[in-house]
Protein backbone atom coordinates (compact mmCIF):
# COMPACT_ATOMS: atom_id res chain seq x y z
CA UNK A 1 0.00 0.00 0.00
CA UNK A 2 2.73 2.03 1.07
CA UNK A 3 4.42 1.49 -2.41
CA UNK A 4 1.46 2.66 -4.29
CA UNK A 5 1.11 5.86 -2.14
CA UNK A 6 4.60 6.73 -3.51
CA UNK A 7 4.16 6.13 -7.12
CA UNK A 8 0.91 8.61 -7.27
CA UNK A 9 2.53 11.13 -5.82
CA UNK A 10 5.76 10.45 -7.95
CA UNK A 11 3.13 10.37 -10.78
CA UNK A 12 1.77 13.66 -9.95
CA UNK A 13 4.95 15.43 -9.31
CA UNK A 14 5.69 14.25 -12.89
CA UNK A 15 2.69 15.38 -14.27
CA UNK A 16 2.79 18.89 -12.37
CA UNK A 17 6.27 18.99 -13.58
CA UNK A 18 5.45 17.98 -17.39
CA UNK A 19 3.06 21.12 -16.94
CA UNK A 20 4.47 23.49 -15.81
CA UNK A 21 7.37 22.94 -18.25
CA UNK A 22 4.73 23.18 -21.14
CA UNK A 23 4.60 26.63 -23.31
CA UNK A 24 1.44 28.88 -23.07
CA UNK A 25 -1.73 28.14 -24.79
CA UNK A 26 -0.81 30.24 -28.19
CA UNK A 27 -3.49 32.05 -29.31
CA UNK A 28 -5.03 31.61 -33.03
CA UNK A 29 -7.94 31.88 -34.78
CA UNK A 30 -9.96 29.94 -36.46
CA UNK A 31 -12.82 29.15 -38.81
CA UNK A 32 -15.01 26.11 -40.01
CA UNK A 33 -14.91 23.95 -42.51
CA UNK A 34 -17.78 23.98 -44.66
CA UNK A 35 -19.86 21.59 -47.12
CA UNK A 36 -21.24 24.46 -49.61
CA UNK A 37 -22.31 24.32 -52.88
CA UNK A 38 -18.93 25.30 -54.37
CA UNK A 39 -18.49 27.19 -57.99
CA UNK A 40 -15.14 27.90 -59.27
CA UNK A 41 -13.93 30.36 -61.00
CA UNK A 42 -11.58 31.61 -62.78
CA UNK A 43 -9.71 35.66 -63.50
CA UNK A 44 -9.31 36.99 -66.89
CA UNK A 45 -8.41 39.87 -68.24
CA UNK A 46 -11.17 42.14 -70.41
CA UNK A 47 -11.09 45.74 -71.31
CA UNK A 48 -13.56 48.81 -70.60
CA UNK A 49 -15.49 50.11 -73.92
CA UNK A 50 -18.42 52.28 -75.33
CA UNK A 51 -21.61 51.14 -76.80
CA UNK A 52 -21.37 54.16 -78.87
CA UNK A 53 -17.95 55.23 -80.26
CA UNK A 54 -18.48 56.95 -83.89
CA UNK A 55 -16.53 59.20 -86.34
CA UNK A 56 -18.91 62.23 -87.49
CA UNK A 57 -18.77 62.46 -91.34
CA UNK A 58 -19.59 65.79 -93.15
CA UNK A 59 -22.98 66.12 -94.93
CA UNK A 60 -22.04 66.84 -97.96
CA UNK A 61 -19.08 69.50 -99.44
CA UNK A 62 -18.65 72.85 -98.40
CA UNK A 63 -16.21 74.78 -96.47
CA UNK A 64 -15.88 74.61 -92.38
CA UNK A 65 -17.20 77.12 -90.41
CA UNK A 66 -16.47 75.53 -86.96
CA UNK A 67 -15.68 72.09 -85.37
CA UNK A 68 -15.60 71.17 -81.38
CA UNK A 69 -12.31 70.84 -80.01
CA UNK A 70 -11.65 67.28 -78.38
CA UNK A 71 -13.09 67.30 -74.59
CA UNK A 72 -15.84 69.33 -75.23
CA UNK A 73 -19.47 67.10 -74.13
CA UNK A 74 -21.93 67.53 -76.24
CA UNK A 75 -25.24 66.22 -75.69
CA UNK A 76 -27.61 64.67 -77.78
CA UNK A 77 -28.95 67.10 -80.87
CA UNK A 78 -26.07 69.81 -80.68
CA UNK A 79 -23.78 70.45 -83.59
CA UNK A 80 -20.52 68.96 -83.62
CA UNK A 81 -19.37 71.17 -86.71
CA UNK A 82 -21.36 73.54 -89.25
CA UNK A 83 -20.38 73.79 -93.18
CA UNK A 84 -21.37 77.49 -94.37
CA UNK A 85 -24.70 77.17 -95.38
CA UNK A 86 -24.54 80.46 -97.94
CA UNK A 87 -24.24 78.57 -101.41
CA UNK A 88 -26.85 76.26 -100.34
CA UNK A 89 -29.19 79.30 -99.22
CA UNK A 90 -28.33 80.76 -102.58
CA UNK A 91 -29.86 78.08 -104.42
CA UNK A 92 -32.50 78.24 -102.01
CA UNK A 93 -33.84 81.60 -102.73
CA UNK A 94 -33.70 80.91 -106.76
CA UNK A 95 -35.44 77.84 -106.41
CA UNK A 96 -38.63 79.55 -104.34
CA UNK A 97 -38.29 82.52 -107.27
CA UNK A 98 -38.74 79.32 -109.85
CA UNK A 99 -41.61 77.94 -107.95
CA UNK A 100 -43.37 81.32 -107.80
CA UNK A 101 -42.74 81.57 -111.58
CA UNK A 102 -43.97 78.11 -111.90
CA UNK A 103 -47.41 78.70 -109.92
CA UNK A 104 -48.02 81.59 -112.06
CA UNK A 105 -47.65 79.98 -115.61
CA UNK A 106 -49.85 77.26 -113.94
CA UNK A 107 -52.38 79.83 -112.78
CA UNK A 108 -52.76 81.19 -116.40
CA UNK A 109 -53.25 77.97 -118.00
CA UNK A 110 -56.01 77.08 -115.56
CA UNK A 111 -57.49 80.51 -116.40
CA UNK A 112 -57.43 79.94 -120.21
CA UNK A 113 -57.77 76.14 -119.94
CA UNK A 114 -61.24 77.18 -117.93
CA UNK A 115 -62.09 80.02 -121.14
CA UNK A 116 -61.32 77.13 -123.57
CA UNK A 117 -63.95 74.77 -122.03
CA UNK A 118 -66.76 77.29 -122.29
CA UNK A 119 -65.89 78.40 -125.96
CA UNK A 120 -66.19 74.45 -126.96
CA UNK A 121 -69.45 74.53 -125.59
CA UNK A 122 -70.92 76.72 -127.90
CA UNK A 123 -68.21 75.48 -130.37
CA UNK A 124 -66.17 78.82 -130.48
CA UNK A 125 -63.18 77.18 -130.15
CA UNK A 126 -61.74 74.06 -131.76
CA UNK A 127 -60.59 70.19 -130.02
CA UNK A 128 -57.51 70.98 -130.99
CA UNK A 129 -56.94 73.80 -129.41
CA UNK A 130 -58.50 72.51 -126.12
CA UNK A 131 -56.18 69.51 -126.21
CA UNK A 132 -53.03 71.71 -126.52
CA UNK A 133 -54.07 73.90 -123.64
CA UNK A 134 -55.05 71.16 -121.15
CA UNK A 135 -51.66 69.25 -121.90
CA UNK A 136 -49.70 72.22 -121.12
CA UNK A 137 -51.49 72.88 -118.07
CA UNK A 138 -50.69 69.15 -116.84
CA UNK A 139 -47.22 70.04 -117.98
CA UNK A 140 -46.90 72.93 -115.64
CA UNK A 141 -48.57 71.05 -112.72
CA UNK A 142 -45.89 68.52 -113.00
CA UNK A 143 -42.83 71.80 -113.64
CA UNK A 144 -44.52 73.09 -109.80
CA UNK A 145 -44.10 69.26 -108.44
CA UNK A 146 -40.19 69.23 -109.45
CA UNK A 147 -39.57 72.80 -108.49
CA UNK A 148 -41.02 71.95 -105.31
CA UNK A 149 -39.07 68.54 -104.77
CA UNK A 150 -36.00 70.18 -105.89
CA UNK A 151 -36.57 73.01 -102.87
CA UNK A 152 -37.21 69.99 -100.38
CA UNK A 153 -33.85 69.07 -101.68
CA UNK A 154 -32.06 71.86 -100.84
CA UNK A 155 -33.88 71.86 -97.71
CA UNK A 156 -32.10 69.13 -96.46
CA UNK A 157 -28.63 69.99 -97.98
CA UNK A 158 -29.38 73.14 -95.40
CA UNK A 159 -29.88 70.81 -92.67
CA UNK A 160 -26.69 68.86 -93.19
CA UNK A 161 -24.76 71.92 -92.76
CA UNK A 162 -24.75 71.49 -88.94
CA UNK A 163 -23.18 67.91 -88.18
CA UNK A 164 -25.61 67.05 -85.28
CA UNK A 165 -24.69 64.92 -82.00
CA UNK A 166 -26.17 60.90 -82.08
CA UNK A 167 -25.48 60.68 -78.74
CA UNK A 168 -24.71 62.62 -75.57
CA UNK A 169 -21.09 62.47 -75.36
CA UNK A 170 -17.18 63.56 -75.84
CA UNK A 171 -15.20 64.52 -78.44
CA UNK A 172 -11.74 62.86 -78.53
CA UNK A 173 -10.86 63.73 -81.79
CA UNK A 174 -10.57 66.55 -83.93
CA UNK A 175 -9.39 65.50 -87.61
CA UNK A 176 -10.21 68.43 -89.78
CA UNK A 177 -10.06 72.61 -88.71
CA UNK A 178 -12.54 74.98 -88.98
CA UNK A 179 -11.62 77.35 -92.18
CA UNK A 180 -10.86 74.20 -94.66
CA UNK A 181 -13.26 72.52 -97.60
CA UNK A 182 -14.02 69.02 -96.91
CA UNK A 183 -16.32 66.91 -99.30
CA UNK A 184 -18.74 64.87 -98.86
CA UNK A 185 -18.57 61.62 -96.44
CA UNK A 186 -15.08 63.44 -94.86
CA UNK A 187 -14.29 62.57 -91.02
CA UNK A 188 -14.38 65.26 -89.07
CA UNK A 189 -14.42 64.51 -85.56
CA UNK A 190 -14.82 61.15 -83.49
CA UNK A 191 -16.83 61.00 -80.43
CA UNK A 192 -17.28 59.29 -77.38
CA UNK A 193 -20.38 58.02 -75.03
CA UNK A 194 -18.65 58.23 -71.84
CA UNK A 195 -21.68 57.35 -69.82
CA UNK A 196 -23.35 53.62 -71.60
CA UNK A 197 -19.96 51.19 -71.34
CA UNK A 198 -19.75 47.67 -71.31
CA UNK A 199 -17.04 45.02 -70.54
CA UNK A 200 -15.58 42.76 -73.06
CA UNK A 201 -13.81 39.92 -71.99
CA UNK A 202 -12.39 37.60 -74.33
CA UNK A 203 -13.47 33.65 -72.87
CA UNK A 204 -11.72 30.32 -73.77
CA UNK A 205 -14.02 27.92 -75.47
CA UNK A 206 -14.02 25.20 -72.91
CA UNK A 207 -15.96 28.10 -70.42
CA UNK A 208 -18.55 28.80 -72.57
CA UNK A 209 -21.16 25.78 -71.32
CA UNK A 210 -20.94 27.03 -67.63
CA UNK A 211 -20.86 30.91 -69.20
CA UNK A 212 -23.91 29.82 -70.60
CA UNK A 213 -26.01 29.65 -66.80
CA UNK A 214 -24.11 32.76 -65.50
CA UNK A 215 -26.20 36.03 -65.73
CA UNK A 216 -24.26 37.95 -63.53
CA UNK A 217 -20.18 38.79 -63.58
CA UNK A 218 -17.61 40.28 -60.94
CA UNK A 219 -15.34 42.96 -62.05
CA UNK A 220 -12.77 44.85 -60.87
CA UNK A 221 -10.77 47.23 -61.81
CA UNK A 222 -8.23 48.41 -58.99
CA UNK A 223 -10.23 49.11 -56.05
CA UNK A 224 -13.64 48.75 -57.59
CA UNK A 225 -15.55 46.29 -57.47
CA UNK A 226 -18.90 45.53 -59.22
CA UNK A 227 -21.22 42.87 -60.58
CA UNK A 228 -22.63 43.35 -64.09
CA UNK A 229 -25.44 41.80 -65.88
CA UNK A 230 -23.85 39.77 -68.83
CA UNK A 231 -25.20 41.21 -71.97
CA UNK A 232 -24.23 39.07 -74.85
CA UNK A 233 -21.95 36.19 -75.29
CA UNK A 234 -20.88 35.67 -78.71
CA UNK A 235 -20.06 31.66 -79.42
CA UNK A 236 -17.99 32.17 -82.36
CA UNK A 237 -14.25 30.97 -81.27
CA UNK A 238 -11.37 32.88 -82.76
CA UNK A 239 -9.07 30.03 -84.69
CA UNK A 240 -6.14 30.56 -83.19
CA UNK A 241 -6.79 31.79 -79.66
CA UNK A 242 -10.19 29.53 -79.22
CA UNK A 243 -12.00 32.11 -77.23
CA UNK A 244 -15.03 33.69 -77.47
CA UNK A 245 -16.10 37.13 -76.80
CA UNK A 246 -18.43 38.29 -73.36
CA UNK A 247 -19.56 41.61 -73.35
CA UNK A 248 -20.47 42.78 -70.22
CA UNK A 249 -23.44 45.82 -69.57
CA UNK A 250 -21.95 48.16 -66.67
CA UNK A 251 -24.05 50.56 -64.82
CA UNK A 252 -24.26 54.29 -64.99
CA UNK A 253 -22.62 55.05 -61.91
CA UNK A 254 -19.51 52.81 -63.15
CA UNK A 255 -18.67 55.64 -65.77
CA UNK A 256 -17.70 57.79 -62.12
CA UNK A 257 -14.51 55.85 -61.47
CA UNK A 258 -13.96 53.92 -65.02
CA UNK A 259 -13.51 55.09 -68.41
CA UNK A 260 -13.27 53.57 -71.87
CA UNK A 261 -9.80 51.62 -72.49
CA UNK A 262 -9.38 50.49 -68.88
CA UNK A 263 -8.14 47.10 -68.13
CA UNK A 264 -10.26 45.14 -65.70
CA UNK A 265 -10.13 41.57 -64.16
CA UNK A 266 -13.40 39.25 -64.76
CA UNK A 267 -14.45 36.22 -62.23
CA UNK A 268 -16.23 33.74 -64.40
CA UNK A 269 -17.05 30.55 -63.63
CA UNK A 270 -14.57 27.58 -64.79
CA UNK A 271 -16.64 24.57 -63.63
CA UNK A 272 -20.22 23.50 -62.77
CA UNK A 273 -21.44 24.20 -59.08
CA UNK A 274 -21.23 21.01 -57.29
CA UNK A 275 -21.12 20.40 -52.98
CA UNK A 276 -17.57 20.12 -52.19
CA UNK A 277 -15.58 21.13 -48.52
CA UNK A 278 -14.26 24.21 -48.80
CA UNK A 279 -11.29 26.07 -46.15
CA UNK A 280 -10.51 29.61 -46.04
CA UNK A 281 -7.59 30.29 -48.11
CA UNK A 282 -5.54 31.60 -44.69
CA UNK A 283 -5.95 28.33 -43.16
CA UNK A 284 -3.50 26.98 -46.04
CA UNK A 285 0.24 26.17 -44.69
CA UNK A 286 2.31 25.74 -48.35
CA UNK A 287 5.12 23.32 -47.75
CA UNK A 288 7.77 21.93 -50.45
CA UNK A 289 5.76 18.23 -49.21
CA UNK A 290 2.51 19.39 -49.84
CA UNK A 291 0.09 21.97 -48.53
CA UNK A 292 -1.59 21.68 -44.92
CA UNK A 293 -3.59 23.01 -42.21
CA UNK A 294 -3.95 22.78 -38.75
CA UNK A 295 -7.19 21.52 -37.29
CA UNK A 296 -8.18 22.31 -33.67
CA UNK A 297 -9.58 19.18 -31.63
CA UNK A 298 -12.22 19.77 -29.28
CA UNK A 299 -9.63 19.90 -26.30
CA UNK A 300 -8.07 23.08 -28.04
CA UNK A 301 -5.06 20.95 -29.38
CA UNK A 302 -3.71 21.57 -33.08
CA UNK A 303 -2.95 18.62 -35.39
CA UNK A 304 -0.93 19.20 -38.40
CA UNK A 305 -3.00 17.82 -42.16
CA UNK A 306 -2.10 17.03 -45.27
CA UNK A 307 -4.40 17.85 -47.99
CA UNK A 308 -4.89 18.49 -51.64
CA UNK A 309 -6.81 21.50 -52.56
CA UNK A 310 -8.75 22.00 -55.86
CA UNK A 311 -10.31 24.92 -57.25
CA UNK A 312 -10.98 28.40 -55.34
CA UNK A 313 -13.53 30.58 -54.97
CA UNK A 314 -12.66 34.25 -53.78
CA UNK A 315 -11.45 33.33 -50.33
CA UNK A 316 -12.29 29.73 -50.34
CA UNK A 317 -10.89 26.50 -51.79
CA UNK A 318 -12.21 23.41 -51.79
CA UNK A 319 -10.60 20.27 -50.44
CA UNK A 320 -10.28 17.19 -52.61
CA UNK A 321 -8.42 14.60 -50.00
CA UNK A 322 -7.70 14.63 -46.37
CA UNK A 323 -9.18 13.88 -42.99
CA UNK A 324 -11.18 17.18 -42.79
CA UNK A 325 -14.94 16.95 -42.40
CA UNK A 326 -17.63 19.77 -42.20
CA UNK A 327 -17.40 21.62 -39.03
CA UNK A 328 -13.83 20.92 -38.11
CA UNK A 329 -12.00 23.94 -36.92
CA UNK A 330 -9.20 25.07 -38.58
CA UNK A 331 -6.53 27.73 -37.74
CA UNK A 332 -6.18 30.88 -40.10
CA UNK A 333 -3.87 33.14 -37.62
CA UNK A 334 -1.33 31.66 -35.35
CA UNK A 335 -0.70 28.47 -37.42
CA UNK A 336 2.82 28.76 -38.97
CA UNK A 337 4.92 27.61 -35.85
CA UNK A 338 2.38 25.61 -34.02
CA UNK A 339 3.65 21.85 -33.26
CA UNK A 340 1.32 18.86 -33.47
CA UNK A 341 -0.37 18.56 -29.99
CA UNK A 342 0.33 21.51 -28.83
CA UNK A 343 -2.00 23.31 -26.38
CA UNK A 344 -4.03 26.56 -28.18
CA UNK A 345 -5.99 29.22 -27.33
CA UNK A 346 -8.64 30.79 -29.81
CA UNK A 347 -9.23 34.29 -30.05
CA UNK A 348 -11.63 36.14 -31.75
CA UNK A 349 -8.74 39.22 -33.51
Amino acid sequence: MKNRISLLIISLLFSQQLMANEPPPSPVKVSEVKETTFSPTVELVGSISSRHNVKLTAGLAGRLEWVAEPGTLIAKGEAVAKIDPQPLLLQQAEQQAQIKRATINLHYLLRELNRLQELRQTNSASLFQLDQTQSQFELAQADLDIAKLRLAQIDDQLSRTLVPAPFTGVITDRLREAGGDVNRSEVLVTMLDTENLEARIFVPVKYLTFLRQSKQIMLKAGEQQIEAGVKAIIPAADMQSQSFELRVSLPEQASEHWTAGQLVTATVPAQAPSLALTVHRDALLLRRDGTYVVRIDAENRAHREKIEIGQGQHDWVSVKQGQLKAGDKVAVRGAERLRDGQQVQITRS
